[in-house]
């Protein structure tokens, strides 16, 4: 499973994702999608729009919290 730090980051520099939003270009709703950790998919452009505007790496951004046995 892959745990986005979206939201806790978000709260550590006291950002709401409408300044994200307005700051990126990136839909507010792939936005709110991460942030609620209800995203199925997401494009590696908006990642990179993501690490770019919150200065940080994708590794702080994404987690890989369990592996699971592929078949």
């Amino acid at each position: 499973m892959i745990k986005c730090h979206l939201s806790k980051i978000l709260g550590e520099r006291k950002l709401k994702i409408s300044d994200v939003a307005n700051a990126t270009g990136i839909n507010r709703g792939t936005i709110t999608r991460l942030y609620q950790e209800t995203a199925i998919r997401v494009e590696f452009e908006v990642l990179e729009k993501l690490c770019i505007f919150l200065e940080c790496d994708i590794a702080e951004l994404l987690e890989l919290t369990e592996q699971r046995k592929i078949a």
